[in-house]
């Protein structure tokens, strides 16, 4: 009998791809202030011996672990400390929104667990030494929320800028300690976006996920051109796991995108949730399985995968002009490589680069999350010679 091989990435909770991933979510954002390695060990401590379907437990521990970290940062701030509080407030926001992440449908304390994340952020803004500015982006009727982050280390009165959306299951909080302030440092500014289906969008909005997200990246486009700080002919673009379905999107559709990321490959996102509906939610899911009907606004399975039909990169990829990176890893049991080939090789681009992330050199985990400051650094050292540099 063959011996059961150990994954090459390390799992917090062995065989619950689930839970692990979450937890590796928070402790690879440690880099940029998102964790601290002794509050994530009472979450873990917590959760020793649950069962990995228990999100009850999950969301318990998550909270129980925030609410102590924000009561720091109250503290913190009411003596005058501003630096520790900034960076608890940080800390607090992502166990918050990571406690929030598996509780489907939203429930009181599910939003509420929600809104103590987007406060802590909101009062992160206040006290940090980075410029953060909350901003509101018109959209359908409506808006969308975001967060503008001005360049760093740049002498001209405009700056480039990169629209950052999140993914199926990712909020623009957590996103901000995917890298951003690491990108700003390089003469580059940010727009931080909770998209149709994510976030503030979802559920405080009413904007569900929607095919067409070009709709959403024109917008961001529109509001930085009233800018008076941003460089409007050097706007690129990135977002993250599904999000590699919306940057491309976006860039090919409006060809005021200077430059696209995909965070992650996706090519027939239709095809990829038959699969999972077919094998019964029984494959490598970062949400439960029914978290796709509710940023659809659908009650059905059947009702989701007909609102999904369209959620196709074939016939959009030709139409992209602007240079394209796509990072994908070589083990990501969400998205195989073979579907990062086809989008690949559809982009109509002539300047495009494909990187994969092998086990050996870490990041062949989904978007990277087992070595995040190696596709970071990547992905930004791109941008940065792409807008900045001209190359």
């Amino acid at each position: 009998m063959a011996e059961k091989k150990d994954p090459p990435y390390f799992m917090y909770f062995p065989g619950n791809y689930r839970w692990s991933a979450g937890f590796i979510n928070m402790l690879s954002s440690a880099p940029y202030g998102g964790s601290e390695i002794g509050e994530l060990h009472k979450i873990g401590t917590m959760l020793k011996g649950k069962d990995g379907e228990d999100d009850e437990a999950w969301f318990d521990a998550c909270v129980k672990v925030a609410d102590g970290v924000r009561a720091n940062a109250e503290k913190w701030e009411k003596s005058g400390h501003k630096v520790s509080s900034a960076a608890a407030y940080l800390r607090a926001c992502n166990y918050y929104q990571m406690a929030e992440r598996f509780r489907t449908p939203k429930d009181k304390k599910a939003l509420d667990a929600f809104s103590l994340g987007v406060d802590c952020f909101h009062r992160h803004t206040k006290l940090t030494d980075v410029k953060i500015e909350i901003v509101e982006v018109p959209f359908s009727d409506g808006s969308l929320p975001g967060y503008f982050v001005p360049a760093q280390n740049t002498g001209g009165k405009k700056a480039p800028c990169v629209v950052f959306f999140d993914g199926l299951d990712v909020t623009k909080e957590i996103q901000y300690m995917r890298g951003v302030p690491d990108l700003i440092k390089r003469g580059i500014s940010v727009l931080v976006m909770d998209g149709p289906g994510t976030g503030e969008a979802i559920r405080f909005r009413g904007h569900y996920l929607r095919y067409d997200y070009e709709v959403a990246g024109s917008a961001c486009i529109d509001f930085l051109e009233k800018r008076t700080d941003v460089d409007t002919k050097k706007i690129g673009i990135v977002a993250i796991s599904l999000g590699g379905y919306y940057s491309p999107r976006c860039a090919a559709m409006d060809p005021r995108y200077a430059a696209c990321i995909a965070w992650g490959a996706q090519w027939d996102y239709h095809a990829t949730w038959k699969k999972r509906i077919d094998a019964q939610f029984k494959t490598s899911l970062s949400v439960p399985g029914h978290h796709i009907t509710w940023i659809l606004g659908v009650d059905t399975l059947d009702a989701a995968l007909q609102v999904l039909e369209p959620f196709k990169l074939d016939g959009v990829m030709q139409k992209m002009r602007c240079p394209f990176l796509l990072v994908h890893g070589a083990e990501d049991e969400q998205i195989p490589l073979a579907d990062a080939h086809k989008q690949f090789d559809a982009c109509g681009s002539k300047d495009k680069t494909f990187r994969i992330y092998t086990a050996e050199e870490g990041g062949s985990q989904h978007c990277q999350r087992d070595y995040l400051t190696l596709v970071v650094a990547d992905m930004w050292n791109w941008f940065e010679d792409k807008l900045v540099k001209g190359k």
